[in-house]
């Protein structure tokens, strides 16, 4: 017998303004029809002018925590991606522990921009794995609206708002790839890429900066290293494309989403999609598409699902799990 991380709940939040690719056009020249045909997304949520990362990853925090059936004070840790939080320091786990009531535990944030819900969810895995975790929430929050250049058509419309959430649990399994939970992690780097996605600012500017991307070195190195990714997961676990259910990728461009699908021999009915609704949430957008998957009911027990994400670093990597 092995111990297995299995998830117990999901749960998102998205802030309430709504953006249509048409509120744009009054400041950029840019349009509906071009933002669409260049990402495939058609609208986003941006986070309320006093609504912070920590406050989006509460709300999905506890929607997880609802479907789990579980308290705060049952969990052990949280792990929360972001590239986006609320202060230097401390993190924003620290503010979410807070903010449930957990008064147990321990709470730390994991920074790999855009693949960073697939980091955080290697780590859970490896608390629970080893024992020093029996439940794990795992939380992808952003609030990316707060780090773009209004100025730059080619990235401010592509970026949204929001969170989401798993929580996992320690369970036996037998060891193969019939288990439920995660089977098999994939992560890797190569910061030789960091200008082609960045932030231009931090300790080393004194100031916040704003989102840079080369739009093309960013795509290519996309489509080739995303299929890449969840193949050599699936080997570790023992299975191939043929076994898949269902492929949540990070919802960064539609373009992005059905190259790599192709590269995986996967129809498009066999991908989760939000994209078009919440925008590129970076590390939010696996577990928004997750808990919008499992809602519609679309994901269900058992069937075999692989997230993966690639965001600056270069940073990406795939996850294998039964859900």
């Amino acid at each position: 017998m092995v111990t297995r991380a299995i998830v117990r709940g999901v749960g998102h939040y998205l802030p309430a303004r709504v953006v249509e690719n048409a509120e744009f056009e009054a400041s950029l020249d840019t349009s509906d029809e071009w933002i669409r045909s260049r990402s495939g997304i058609e609208r986003r949520h941006f986070a309320a002018e006093t609504e912070t990362t920590s406050d989006m990853a509460i709300r999905a925090a506890r929607a997880a925590l609802a479907d789990a059936g579980l308290a705060p004070d049952e969990v052990d840790a949280i792990i929360l991606a972001t590239s986006t939080a609320d202060l230097t320091f401390p993190s924003a786990a620290t503010m979410v522990q807070a903010g449930l009531g957990m008064t147990r535990g321990f709470a730390f944030d994991v920074q790999a921009v855009c693949a960073g819900f697939v980091f955080a969810l290697a780590n859970a895995n490896a608390l629970i794995a080893t024992g020093m975790a029996r439940r794990v929430l795992v939380i992808g929050a952003e609030s990316f609206s707060r780090i773009l250049d209004w100025t730059d058509r080619g990235t401010c419309v592509l970026f949204g708002d929001g969170a989401g959430a798993l929580l996992l649990e320690a369970g036996q399994g037998e060891g193969n790839s019939d288990d439920r939970g995660v089977l098999a992690v994939d992560l890797n780097s190569d910061g030789r890429h960091r200008d082609i996605l960045y932030v231009d600012g931090g300790t080393s500017t004194g100031s916040t900066g704003y989102l840079r991307m080369l739009g093309k070195e960013v795509f290519r190195h996309a489509v080739e290293k995303l299929a890449d990714t969840a193949h050599a997961a699936l080997e570790k676990a023992g299975l191939t494309g043929a076994d898949v259910d269902w492929l949540v990728p990070h919802q960064a461009n539609l373009r992005i989403i059905k190259a790599t699908a192709q590269r995986m021999q996967l129809p498009m009915d066999r991908v989760i999609v939000t994209v078009q609704d919440h925008g590129n949430t970076s590390a939010a957008s696996i577990p928004l598409a997750l808990s919008v998957g499992k809602a519609q009911g679309r994901i269900q027990p058992g069937q075999l699902v692989v997230i993966e994400a690639i965001g600056g670093g270069l940073a990406w990597g795939a996850v294998v799990l039964r859900w």
